[in-house]
């Protein structure tokens, strides 16, 4: 019986700890990409409670330093079992 007990637990771990991730374009602009790289991260809870009140372009591109245009915006979404990490990516000069 304890065998059985420790063989779900482990089984209950796992599933938590697993994730899928996906990386999807979400715009493109006419300026140029550049070499600056700057991301914004949030979590969120149950698909609607997002953690990061900052989360989004703005943040991403002061993380990243971006002055000029942005040439490209990127979403990166890793899914957990009852939350998901998300990670906007911009890139610009």
């Amino acid at each position: 019986m304890k065998n059985i007990f420790n063989i779900m637990a482990g089984v209950v771990i796992v599933a938590t700890m697993s994730s899928c991730a996906v990386t999807m374009p979400v715009a493109i602009s006419d300026a140029p990409i550049g070499g600056k790289r700057g991301v914004s991260e949030t979590n969120v809870l149950f698909g609607i409670i997002y953690t990061n009140g900052n989360y989004g372009i703005k943040e991403a591109a002061k993380n990243g330093k971006i002055t000029g245009g942005i040439g490209a915006i990127d979403e990166k979404t890793t899914n957990y079992l009852i939350f998901a990490k998300k990670e906007l990516i911009v890139l610009g000069q």
